[in-house]
């Protein structure tokens, strides 16, 4: 029976090897004994029908490397050499900036590194063993030789690759939708955190101030007003109410904090001089409301001084009421809104494939990058009536998503007003959708690369450059062309989308 051979290093002047303080994988002092290796390589399952003569050829060729738990067996960026047989524990890759989540995880009875036909030229993260490790290298200038040997290691090599590209295109899109699950958190939570606060705030003082409000109506009834002083206040109250109905809401459009503060301050010193209690408070709820002092000034002619200052609280108080709860119903309108935004941006509860209103799906798309759209002008050009497309909805989001995403981090670089353009067209039987921006355009030594997987310009962590990458595949998926235009101070991307769901699958 086989014996499994143990690490051995200690006699091995080579012991010493180290990496940015990582010991690395060296030749064991003593060489492990033919049939122990052929009985590890036994265990590969890719090489299972190998003949003896087939399995002593890799036995013979290949150079073992043993090292412990935590040993560097790759750095990542360095050129690939060998193909790597791990005959024994388990070697994890990652990337040095992408934290300790592993992209790829290699274990005993697998074949790895660069093989046969592969285009491979450096490796993609640094390779880690975690428990002891045992792995056997052939050097690529064997290859020619291996496949000569070894007829049937060409298609067993050509299955590992297929394999490969599955695993790392599965693991892309999975690494993916977790950034834009994390992107699309942190903006929804932004988005809630202002109405849910501002909704928060207002019931919270919704019920002094409704507390306020009766103590003043008490008091104002213990005046044992007049049938004609009573409705002498009431007529005043409708008439200020119309007034201010007709002129609030197209004020509010374009308030302006300047006049609002020299309002306040003129009405202030009137209900200082007419005794109304807290008249800066109360001053601050007129003014809000456009009440001016002439208005005041109507009530004061018709009333006595006593019932003035109590009336005039008592109004006050209740607009400040009023306002708080339609701030309630503002914020948790919003609050709905942004629920239904998210739904339709994800397509919720609907079909996988369906017909989608790209100008609907645009603007759910942006609605999601609210927080980030205060300062952009946004100049939509969209066809009205267009037909519907037939496509997997969820996933049309996620290229509008990196489009938007792409412009915006780009035009935040140049510290000029940003302008985002967005056009959706029909072109014959494709829908055309232009994302244009004024960032600083595209470096032409890197636009050739800007649709490559892990590409990025972006400071390190900031992305994984999936983003266009991803975009692309599901485009092409719709049997659609994604394709960018730039030149310094515009970047232009375009998305063509066909109509017809038979073309599109």
């Amino acid at each position: 029976m086989a014996t499994t051979p143990q690490l051995d290093l200690a006699t091995s002047s080579e012991a010493e090897l180290t990496f940015d303080g990582y010991a690395q994988p060296i030749e064991p002092a003593t060489p492990t004994p033919l049939p122990d290796i052929i009985a590890a390589l036994r265990t590969i399952s890719i090489l299972d029908g190998l003949t003896e003569e087939e399995y002593t050829w890799i036995a013979t060729h290949g150079k073992e490397r043993m090292g412990a738990d935590g040993a560097l067996v790759f750095r990542e960026g360095a050129p690939t050499m060998h193909m790597v047989c791990i005959l024994r524990g388990e070697v994890h890759v990652r990337r040095r900036h992408s934290g300790p989540l592993a992209l790829f995880i290699g274990r005993a009875g697998q074949i790895t590194g660069k093989l046969p036909f592969s285009r491979m030229k450096g490796y993609g993260g640094d390779g880690y063993t975690v428990g002891e490790s045992w792995i056997l290298d052939i050097h690529e200038s064997l290859f020619p030789e291996m496949l000569a040997a070894i007829p049937s290691m060409g298609q067993r090599c050509v299955s590992v690759l297929l394999d490969r590209v599955r695993e790392v295109t599965r693991m892309e899109q999975q690494a993916e939708k977790l950034s834009a699950l994390g992107k699309l958190a942190g903006n929804l939570s932004h988005e809630l955190n202002n109405p849910a606060s501002a909704a928060q705030r207002s019931a919270s003082s919704l019920y002094a101030q409704l507390r306020q409000y009766g103590d003043q109506k008490y008091q104002l009834g213990n005046l044992c007003l007049t049938e004609e002083q009573t409705n002498a206040y009431k007529e005043w109250v409708t008439r200020t109410r119309e007034n201010m109905n007709d002129i609030t809401a197209h004020r509010r459009a374009k308030a302006d904090v300047l006049a609002e503060t020299d309002r306040e301050e003129s009405l202030s010193r009137w209900l200082s001089a007419h005794n109304v209690p807290e008249p800066w408070n109360v001053a601050s709820a007129l003014a809000e409301n456009y009440i001016t002092v002439d208005q005041l000034e109507e009530f004061a002619a018709v009333s006595q001084p006593n019932i003035v200052s109590l009336a005039i609280a008592t109004f006050a108080s209740s607009l400040r009421a009023e306002r708080m709860a339609e701030t309630v119903v503002d914020a948790t309108v919003r609050i709905f809104d942004l629920i239904s935004a998210i739904k339709s941006y994800s397509y919720m509860d609907q079909a996988l494939v369906q017909d989608v209103d790209i100008a609907q799906s645009i603007e759910s798309t942006l609605s999601m990058f609210g927080s980030r759209l205060h300062d952009v002008v946004i100049e939509r050009d969209f066809e009205p009536d267009m037909q519907p497309v037939s496509a997997y909805g969820s996933e049309l989001t996620q290229v509008w998503t990196a489009l938007i995403e792409n412009a915006l981090d780009a035009m935040a670089l140049t510290g000029k007003p940003a302008v985002l353009k967005i056009s959706v067209h029909r072109t014959g039987n494709m829908a055309y959708v232009e994302v244009w921006d004024n960032g600083p355009g595209i470096d032409p030594g890197i636009k050739s690369r800007i649709f490559e997987p892990f590409f990025t310009t972006k400071a390190v962590g900031s992305g994984l450059g999936l983003g266009l990458d991803v975009a692309q595949r599901i485009v092409a998926r719709h049997s659609g062309f994604l394709t960018a235009e730039s030149k310094p101070g515009t970047t232009c991307f375009q998305v063509r989308l066909p109509f017809d769901q038979a073309q599109a699958y």
